[in-house]
């Protein structure tokens, strides 16, 4: 069989992967409902839901806009609080899936994005924490803590000096120069950096005359980004020698060794979950077929192979 011959597993800052295929944070909840559909356990890891340090009901409805290529959604961080995941949520995810987790973590002060990470450091089936530098700094006027190189690395600062596992930066696309921004974080400590984050998009609607979202705009995902984050994950990986995870717009094995190939150690998939819920499975399932017809034996050969 052609799955015998290929080798899927990567590693993320020695943390060791059956295969690099990861659901992205907000797209797969805390895996109860998808273990209903098939054994998640095919996965690499799971970013879970993104968690801050009260329970957030969200932003108003309607929250998604349906796009040609994609969607936009402002969902606004809805969770049930770090405390309540660490105590709840993250017991009964191990029960259901004995890998690796990545902790999203959420913060709209520097104080808040500590909490968490403290907390999520300390829990036992957490192997890596994604921190989401995304959001609005309340301090600062609502600014996102990662459209500035110098506020992106005083919250990687902040919760490097709280945490003993591997920190990833999850930033934002939505800035003129991506690079000075990952170098900010690699130089306060990050060990990695997963991008990209949403596009920030806006839909109308023409016969009521007013924006389809609630929150007027949202962040825009699915294969219409995936070119915009292929690119920065090459730019990034060319400039940086912390590991990047690779994330929008993924649908397909293609797309994972695409971003392997740009510079990519690890790959999260998406709006593509919310569109087919076997989405994940089936881009495993088909990665040894994809390799064999392009002549790759091992995944960890092709990282960042592109000059």
């Amino acid at each position: 069989m052609v799955n015998d011959m290929k080798d899927l597993s990567v590693e993320l800052c020695g943390v060791k992967l059956d295969n690099p295929v990861i659901p992205a944070s907000g797209t797969f909840g805390f895996g109860r409902e998808h273990n209903e559909f098939y054994d998640i356990n095919i996965l690499g890891s799971i970013s879970i839901k993104g968690t801050t340090r009260e329970a957030r009901f969200g932003n108003p409805t309607p929250r998604i806009a349906e796009c040609r290529s994609g969607l936009i959604n402002s969902v606004g961080l809805q969770n049930p609080g770090v405390d309540a995941v660490v105590a709840e949520e993250l017991p009964h995810l191990r029960s259901i899936f004995h890998k690796p987790i990545i902790a999203n973590v959420s913060g709209f002060s520097i104080d808040e994005y500590v909490e968490c990470c403290q907390k999520m450091d300390s829990a036992e089936q957490v192997a890596i924490i994604e921190v989401n530098v995304s959001c609005p700094n309340v301090h600062n006027g609502g600014m996102s803590f990662g459209t500035q190189p110098e506020m992106a690395a005083e919250v990687t600062r902040a919760v490097k000096a709280v945490t003993h596992k591997p920190v990833f930066i999850k930033l934002s696309p939505n800035v003129t120069d991506i690079v000075a921004i990952a170098r900010a974080c690699e130089e306060a400590g990050a060990d990695g950096i997963c991008l990209i984050n949403t596009l920030l998009g806006m839909r109308i609607d023409t016969m009521r005359r007013r924006a389809v979202i609630a929150n007027k705009m949202g962040g825009l995902s699915g294969p219409a980004v995936f070119p915009v984050a292929v690119r920065m994950v090459y730019q990034v990986s060319k400039a940086c020698n912390i590991p990047v995870m690779g994330c929008g717009g993924v649908e397909s094995a293609s797309d994972v060794i695409e971003m392997m190939m740009a510079g990519a150690t690890a790959v999260q998939v998406g709006a593509a979950n919310l569109k087919n819920p076997y989405a994940c499975k089936e881009i495993i399932e088909s990665l040894p077929t994809e390799m064999d017809r392009l002549g790759i034996t091992s995944l960890r050969d092709i990282i960042g192979i592109v000059e």
